[in-house]
């Protein structure tokens, strides 16, 4: 007799396997316990936690963590939902409750938290490269692990360094309901306290800050804090005598008779000055080192704050919130700690906060709103597309003739780099150096939009920025090609020969060829050039206020005997205001000229194409060969040439406003409404992308973003 066949699994889906199987797949391809699973590990960390003696009491609580760990940082429900489990355990279960609550308070009252307390979290007294560099090192050959240091055993209790991911991702309010159901007071007289050691790290905190106020630099840029009581001095003062009281209160157990009152209003007043001095520098530039320490000053000060919080009087839910938040930035900052890449984001900020604000003010001039200003644009476009191919027939000239690779990236670079500060004296334009201003421009006006409609401005300045470009690029190609047709054209007509023979033409041709050469790659490279000659301006425009260097020169008694007190005086104004540009112009070329002789160097095919120049060295090229180059080949170098000019401001623009966006810390999230917003008026009003409408005066917004 045969046995009856099973019934089919029910497959709703029609994907042929059984939900069961599904799930398999599922946790197999996601490589995710399910939940049984993970209460299953959750309950085996307790049981370890039980059973440990005192020295393998950190391992446990190191396998507790591993337990509420989830599989990916990201995944912080799964963190949640564990955390929860514990909690309810420690409610239901004394025995667990008082294992998990025991190892806690072992691991604080036996380990050193001072320099937990004091340094986690703040930024060293140390330089941003010097401690990019320690990080690299110690990333190679870590630092020696002190199991006496409670900083050392966090750092080993959360050892992944994404750990802080899911750590943040899990509401405050879980933890704290883990905190409350622990019930630390149940623990009983004897337990460790931490009150003392919270005193000794208010008192180095302290005595950072007042040494940080005493810097020459602060000084410097604060002078009043060496003419009256200075709060940093006085913050230390008024610590001490609050210490003593609370350390004679602790030994007599009783309440203090001083209170922190007087102490923040000094901390007020420390703040303060901060905010003066980085107001100051937004007009007068700063330094880096000014810049650090700002932070510095900053955080000791934020620090100080938390920990007399941490030691006032108030419930044990409230004491709990703030320790759930002083966790989060423990552990942010003990696995960052080694963090190279968390360096280099800190050095970025920071650098370009101090290069990216002049940038800014610099950028309002590159947008134009009305039609004057756009013909003003079209105006000094053209001009600096009639220098550029005067600037291409002499690298052409300087090419003929060998050269060392030295001798040629010299001659290259003072060819662009004179050109381009001549085509600046002019009042000339150069359309691809605009993306790295006007991209600071852009990034202040994102961090100053607000209320409901912020992207209506926002919308009108990146449509002025589009056009402005537009007119830009077509004036400098429009001359860029015409003028070296013409001159080609001349030479030809006065001297039966062309300017170029029939190999360099088609050599030339060759190089902007999108398909058959490197000319969209060298084109992304011109890009990165223009975006580090935007930061040199912001750098040199910077130093150039924050130095005083117009000033300092008009004391030169050498400069004031060959020029005169008034040209020396309009000498320093002049460069008071347009040192960064300059600069940023003369390494610009710089770099143009030198890139070919560093791939040459390097073996790396590495060059530039710059959109102005590639239209000049076409103009040269078609004349040359009697524009003997058919119609589709003709198009093949217009789009080249296009392509060029698109890479060249897309890289730079794209950068520009990446670092303009970190140095405001700016975090916009609504990228999908923007661009929604920018496609509607493009449907709705396609022309005024390229073209300004007649009433453009009165679609300025009332009032400019103000720099950052």
């Amino acid at each position: 007799m045969t046995q009856p066949e099973a019934a089919p699994t029910a497959d709703p889906t029609g994907t042929g396997r059984s939900p069961r199987k599904r799930v398999a797949v599922r946790r197999w391809w996601t490589g995710l316990p399910d939940a049984a699973q993970r209460s299953a590990a959750l309950d085996a960390a307790i049981g370890r936690l039980r059973a440990a003696g005192e020295a393998e009491r950190l391992e446990a609580l190191r396998g507790l963590v591993a337990a509420v760990r989830p599989a990916r940082p990201q995944q912080g429900n799964v963190a949640r939902a564990q955390l929860l489990n514990l909690t309810q355990r420690v409610r239901e279960a004394p025995q667990a409750r008082a294992a998990v609550r025991d190892a806690l308070l072992w691991l604080l009252g036996t380990r050193q938290p001072l320099r937990l307390f004091t340094e986690s979290g703040v930024l060293p007294q140390e330089g941003l490269f010097a401690g990019l560099w320690r990080r690299l090192t110690d990333r190679l050959l870590p630092e020696e692990w002190r199991p006496n240091e409670l900083k050392d055993c966090l750092h080993f209790l959360f050892d992944r360094e994404t750990d802080y991911l899911w750590v943040d991702a899990v509401d405050d309010a879980v933890w704290v309901a883990l905190l409350d159901a622990l019930d630390f007071s149940a623990a009983g007289p004897e337990r460790p306290t931490m009150a003392m050691p919270i005193l000794e790290a208010l008192q180095v905190v302290s005595y950072r800050i007042a040494a940080i106020g005493l810097e020459p630099e602060l000084v410097r840029n604060h002078p009043a804090i060496e003419r009256y009581e200075s709060p940093f001095l006085m913050q230390n003062v008024e610590l001490r005598d609050y210490l003593e009281e609370r350390k004679r209160a602790l030994a007599e157990q009783r309440a203090p008779a001083l209170d922190d009152r007087h102490l923040l209003v000094l901390l007020e007043q420390c703040g303060e000055i901060v905010d003066k001095v980085r107001k100051q520098a937004a007009q007068s530039g700063a330094s880096v080192s000014l810049t650090v320490l700002l932070v510095r000053l900053s955080q000791n000060l934020e620090r100080l704050r938390l920990l007399l919080r941490l030691l006032e009087p108030q419930q044990a839910h409230d004491l709990n919130v703030l320790r759930v938040g002083f966790f989060k930035v423990l552990v942010r900052a003990e696995n960052q700690r080694n963090s190279v890449a968390q360096t280099w984001r800190q050095i970025i900020e920071l650098l370009a906060a101090r290069i990216t604000e002049n940038a800014s003010k610099t950028g309002e001039h590159y947008v134009t709103a009305s039609r004057r200003e756009y013909f003003g644009m079209l105006r000094s476009a053209l001009g600096a597309g009639f220098i550029v191919p005067f600037m291409a027939m002499l690298k052409i000239a300087m090419g003929a003739e060998p050269h060392s690779p030295l001798a040629t990236a010299l001659l290259y670079s003072l060819n662009y780099g004179l050109g381009f500060v001549l085509i600046y004296l002019l009042h000339f334009t150069i359309a691809t150096k605009q993306p790295a201003m006007t991209a600071s421009y852009l990034a202040a006006s994102i961090a100053n939009a607000e209320g409901r409609d912020r992207f209506g401005p926002l919308v009108e300045q990146i449509v002025r920025t589009l056009r402005t470009q537009f007119v830009a690029i077509f004036g400098n190609v429009l001359f860029a090609f015409a003028i070296p047709v013409a001159v080609a054209t001349a030479i030809q007509l006065n001297t039966d020969t062309h300017f170029l023979d029939a190999g360099k033409a088609e050599h030339l041709l060759h190089e902007q060829n999108p398909f058959a050469s490197l000319a969209w790659l060298h084109a992304a490279i011109a890009g990165v050039c223009l975006f580090l000659a935007g930061l040199i301006s912001g750098y040199f425009d910077n130093k150039a206020v924050y130095n005083r260097i117009p000033q300092r020169l008009q004391q030169s008694r050498a400069l004031r005997r060959w020029l005169g007190a008034a040209r020396l005086a309009r000498l320093s104004a002049y460069l008071e205001n347009n040192l960064g540009a300059l600069a940023g112009n003369f390494f610009f070329g710089c770099m143009l000229g030198s890139m070919g002789t560093l791939g040459f160097i390097l073996g790396l095919p590495l060059d530039i194409r710059h959109v102005t120049f590639s239209a000049a060295y076409v103009g040269y090229s078609v004349v040359a060969l009697d524009w003997a180059i058919g119609w589709q080949y003709g198009l093949l170098l217009a789009l080249g040439v296009l392509g060029i000019g698109l890479i060249n401001l897309t890289v730079s623009f794209g950068l520009a406003l990446w670092v303009a966006l970190r140095a405001q810390r700016v975090r916009f999230e609504d990228r999908r409404e923007l661009l929604r917003r920018l496609w509607r008026r493009f449907r709705a009003r396609p022309s005024e992308f390229f073209w300004p409408p007649k009433d453009a005066d009165a679609t300025r917004p009332q009032q400019e973003p103000p720099v950052a």
